[in-house]
């Protein structure tokens, strides 16, 4: 059984100990291709350099809602950077992870959208498709995919378990990344939001090293626990985790383009 973990930070400092070990370990356990998701220049660069380095690490570059600098002209030239990035480097799987976030920022509103736009306008460019975040922003970040055109889609990377968000989002063609959230005993949704997916549109990921999935919640994450998600959605939609391994595996190959 391979599974793909389509989202990870392995560049995150909390790695910064035991980085090459785990990642030496992770065919052995099954996880045989990932995304190591930027979210910044800096670890939109460290996330080039892991994918330099082993051949079944994909980077996506990106400046997260979370990330975004105090000027406009700091963004663009940050954006331009990105820019270049994605074009000179075609293991470059995606633009991401951009988006809305009003939990962590509310006072950036209006650059957070303006950084998105100009995302969505890089990934048109380059015909990549998106990595979105967002968190407590539902109806902006929705009303942007609908006026803005994305050629080649995206992933709703960790989708919030809203079901309203879900539908809305399948509408419009996009993939539903499912996280360690939808293992926690006190998750509200998460079985919906698996029922209402297709099988066609689902992803698994660890986002790690947040978000632990039960039974390891409350520990650094790896994406050696991805089988964790894919369990609860095999349990779930009633398949077995061989059936959701291979089908999320397929789904992450042909939305990166592999």
């Amino acid at each position: 059984m391979e599974l793909f973990d389509s989202h990870a930070h392995l560049d995150d400092e909390k790695f910064n100990e035991d980085r090459e070990a785990i990642i030496r370990k992770l065919k052995d356990e099954g996880i045989t291709k990932l995304v190591s998701a930027g979210y910044s220049l800096e670890s939109s660069k460290k996330a080039e350099e892991l994918a330099k380095k082993y051949d079944f690490i994909y980077p996506t570059v990106g400046i997260s809602p979370n990330d975004i600098p105090q000027t406009k002209e700091e963004l663009w030239k940050m954006l331009e950077e990105i820019r270049k990035m994605a074009q000179l480097n075609q293991k470059i799987v995606a633009i991401g992870e951009i988006g809305l976030d009003y939990y962590w920022n509310q006072e950036n509103k209006e650059m957070q959208k303006e950084a998105m736009m100009q995302q969505i306008e890089i990934a048109n460019e380059l015909n990549l498709p998106i990595v979105i975040h967002t968190r407590e922003a539902v109806m902006d970040t929705l009303t942007i995919l609908k006026k803005k055109v994305v050629k080649q889609k995206g992933i709703f990377h960790c989708c919030p378990l809203n079901p309203e968000l879900v539908k809305e989002a399948l509408k419009l063609g996009f993939y539903i990344s499912f996280a360690g959230p939808v293992t926690f005993k006190n998750s509200k949704n998460a079985n919906e939001v698996i029922t209402m997916v297709p099988e066609e549109k689902m992803l698994i990921e660890t986002d790690s090293p947040y978000l632990s999935p039960e039974p390891l919640r409350g520990r650094r994450n790896d994406p050696r626990n991805v089988k964790f998600i894919a369990q609860k959605i095999a349990q779930v939609k009633g398949i077995s985790l061989e059936e959701v391994a291979r089908i999320t595996y397929q789904n992450a190959e042909r939305i990166f383009s592999m």
